[in-house]
This record gives C-alpha cells, sequence and structure tokens, in this order.
C-alpha cells in the first residue's frame, strides 16, 4: 500500500527519534546513578514537546502540516496505548511497583481500550465526535501526569518517597526505556495536535480526507 505523502516527513521524523532513543537506550544513556534523578531521561521526554511547540509557534508552514494531518490516523495510534498493561504483567512478576505500575498500566489500558470507539465516532463523524476526542486526550493527558509523577517517585531518588524494594529502574534499560524516552513524548504530541485541531480553530466537521 502506497504511503500518503502528507505523512512521509513525520515517518521520517518517527523513524529517526526512536533509532535514536534505541541507541542510546542502549548505550546506557538513560540510566541514573542510585539516588540520582534520572536527568537524562527526562530530558529525553521534555526536549522534543519543546521543540515542538518552539517549531510550532515560529513556521506557519509547520503549523499548516502539523494541522494537517489526519485526525481519524492520530487518534487511531492511541490504541497501542493498551500495551501500557504490560506495566500491570511486569509488577505480577515483581519487576516493576505497584506504585507506578498501577497508575500508568489502568491508566494505559483504559486510554488504549477507548481509542477504537473515538475513531469510530470520528468515521461515523458522530454529533459527539470533537467532545470524544477532547475526552480521549484529556484523559490521555491525565495518565502521563500520573505514570510520569509516580515513576519518578517510586524510583531511587532524592524525591522517591515511594521508593521501595522494587523501583522503576527498569524503565531506564531497553527494552523498557523506549517508552519514556519515545513513546511518551510521542503520545503526548498526538494528543496535543488533537486537541489543537478540534478546539483551537474550530473546525465545524471533519473533510473528505478525514480531516479535522
Amino acid at each position: 500500500m502506497q504511503i500518503h505523502s502528507r505523512l512521509t516527513p513525520a515517518i521520517i521524523v518517527v523513524v529517526i527519534w526512536a533509532s535514536l532513543s534505541t541507541i542510546l537506550g542502549g548505550g546506557g544513556t538513560f540510566e541514573s546513578a542510585p539516588g540520582h534523578l534520572p536527568v537524562a531521561l527526562l530530558l529525553s521526554l521534555v526536549l522534543p514537546i519543546a521543540l515542538f511547540a518552539i517549531a510550532y509557534a515560529g513556521s506557519e508552514a509547520f503549523r499548516r502540516y502539523v494541522l494537517g494531518l489526519d485526525l481519524r490516523l492520530l487518534t487511531a495510534i492511541q490504541g497501542w496505548r493498551i500495551i501500557g498493561g504490560m506495566f500491570l504483567v511486569l509488577m505480577c512478576f515483581h519487576l516493576l511497583p505497584g506504585a507506578f505500575a498501577w497508575p500508568a498500566g489502568v491508566g494505559d489500558t483504559i486510554v488504549g481500550i477507548y481509542a477504537p470507539f473515538v475513531v469510530y465516532a470520528l468515521v461515523r463523524r458522530s454529533p459527539s465526535w470533537r467532545r470524544q476526542v477532547i475526552l480521549l486526550s484529556i484523559l490521555g493527558l491525565l495518565d502521563f501526569v500520573g505514570a510520569i509523577g509516580s515513576g519518578i517517585l517510586a524510583g531511587d531518588n532524592p524525591i522517591g518517597v515511594l521508593h521501595g524494594p522494587i523501583g522503576t529502574e527498569l524503565m531506564q534499560r531497553l527494552p523498557l526505556s523506549i517508552i519514556p524516552t519515545f513513546g511518551v513524548p510521542a503520545w503526548i504530541l498526538v494528543h496535543w495536535i488533537s486537541l489543537l485541531k478540534v478546539t483551537r480553530y474550530h473546525v465545524p466537521e471533519l473533510g473528505t480526507d478525514g480531516t479535522a
């Protein structure tokens, strides 16, 4: 199947981003010493979002490109959040603490299950599609607030007040490091773009090409 030309730049960025995250993760870049904040991991989360904000604010062409992305595709991507349920599985094997696994795993699972229903509303042009996109994005962003916060508080660092015999250090090493260093900021940006498309620009209805 031929890839739509509009998606090509985004796909290239995603591939490079994911590859860089994997290479750095394999080299131990995101691992922090006991008792220290995971600074590299936090930077990998914040920097892409900051760069997006700068590009969006400073480039009209970039804004047009971003707002021209297919809202159905952006919403469907959130369905992959269902993989967050594995945090609960890892908790059962005593590899992750419950203080992190419960909010992260349950939140991701809810968002992942809800996403296909929102896609369906978009495809059918349900009167509630706009509200459902907003709700999905709010739920998804709140999930990340809980996951990131609990991940830090349950880690071996100066503010790790929830740290116990099992910490969140596993999230700093491959393969799980790909989630906080690539998956989380990428999904945050997808939520952000979706909210921009349905709130700031008040699009009255979906276009025939699926954009909104």
